[in-house]
């Protein structure tokens, strides 16, 4: 687990999880409203990186600052932000986790130590470091294709630019386009 401070004294608890075999279970808990702590559990393959998510958090913090969420959590709000598109249902789907998801990251804002703690206990996986984001969701072609694809990201541009500045860039210009 990581800690960042986004702003104004918030924080977000980060933490990365391999091999989760209770996907299901958390999806339908989420689902239900019953997720406790609550909690945003992300497809960790579209995650190059914990800046653009670090992004995704200040958008979010900065809609509830305004009383402007677009969905009805802080946390589901946190996986609309991250994704490229601004249709609800699809960002949740995408950038969200799924029955089959095996890599998955957990994120917690103003989370205690205890809440993390907790988070941990929910997810039935093996806890690794964030670094291998970079690994698992860059490294091979076709998990890089998913992003590449997911966020229409050209060749070109990645030529250009990195596949963690390219979706921070979308992230952070969604409500302008």
């Amino acid at each position: 687990m990581k800690v960042f401070n986004i702003s104004n004294g918030n924080t977000l608890s980060v933490s990365l999880f391999t091999e989760v075999t209770n996907t299901k279970e958390l999806l339908d808990s989420m689902q239900a409203g019953t997720l406790e702590p609550e909690v945003a559990f992300l497809n960790a393959l579209l995650i190059p990186d914990v800046f653009p998510l670090l992004a995704a958090a200040h958008k979010t913090l900065i809609a509830k600052s305004q009383e402007s969420l677009t969905t009805r959590t802080l946390h589901s709000e946190l996986v609309y932000n991250y994704s490229g598109s601004k249709h609800i249902t699809e960002s949740l789907k995408r950038c969200g986790i799924s029955d089959s998801s095996t890599y998955v990251l957990a994120a917690r804002f103003n989370a205690s130590p205890d809440e993390m703690k907790a988070v941990e206990k929910l997810v039935n996986g093996k806890e690794i470091g964030l670094e291998e984001l970079e690994g698992k969701a860059g490294s091979s072609p076709d998990k890089k294709g998913l992003s590449v694809q997911h966020y229409k990201i050209s060749g070109p541009e990645l030529e250009i630019s990195s596949l963690t500045d390219a979706i921070t860039c979308r992230i952070a210009a969604r409500d302008a386009l």
